[in-house]
């Protein structure tokens, strides 16, 4: 577990054992962080934020209010992730099926941004600097500095 003192944490915050988070990060209101989550230095959590078992955050990442990072989900160095955006992490979910071992992996490259209420479907590689737009759904692999809006592939 890190040092309490090296990040700051607000009262309301559920931080729990077996988890990682870095030098200078905050951590807002109400977020939890789950064991085996590891949160580099410098990152801003913001209010109502989930940090699942097993999700990577680099340096400098900025997660906006009510925002669930879910397992499989990687954010290299100085991702922008905006406010109420979704990540998903099955491709089929069922409410009676157990899907646990069908996990995708989602990889946010370093610098990239997505926009309030935009959805990343799982499985794939948001390429380096790449800008999702607000309420964008993305369903397909972003390159590297690519606008994207609306449903994927749209592109600009």
């Amino acid at each position: 577990m890190s040092d309490p003192k090296s990040y700051f944490a607000h009262p309301s915050a559920i931080i729990d054992e077996g988890c990682s988070i870095g030098k200078g990060t905050k951590i807002w209101h109400f977020t939890h962080v789950m064991p085996g989550a590891i949160i580099g230095e410098n990152c801003n959590l913001g209010q109502n934020v989930v940090v699942s078992p097993e999700v990577v955050l680099g340096k400098n990442v900025k997660v906006q209010n009510n925002v669930s990072i879910y397992t499989g989900v990687i954010c290299e160095d100085d991702v922008f992730l905006g406010p109420s955006m979704v990540f998903t992490n099955v491709i089929n979910p069922r409410s009676a099926v157990i899907r646990k071992n069908e996990y995708k992996k989602t990889l946010v490259k370093k610098g990239a941004s997505i926009g309030a209420n935009a959805t990343i479907v799982c499985g794939i590689i948001l390429g380096e600097y790449c800008f999702i737009g607000a309420g964008a759904v993305v369903t397909k692999d972003v390159r590297p500095y690519e606008l994207v809006l609306g449903s994927s592939p749209q592109r600009r």
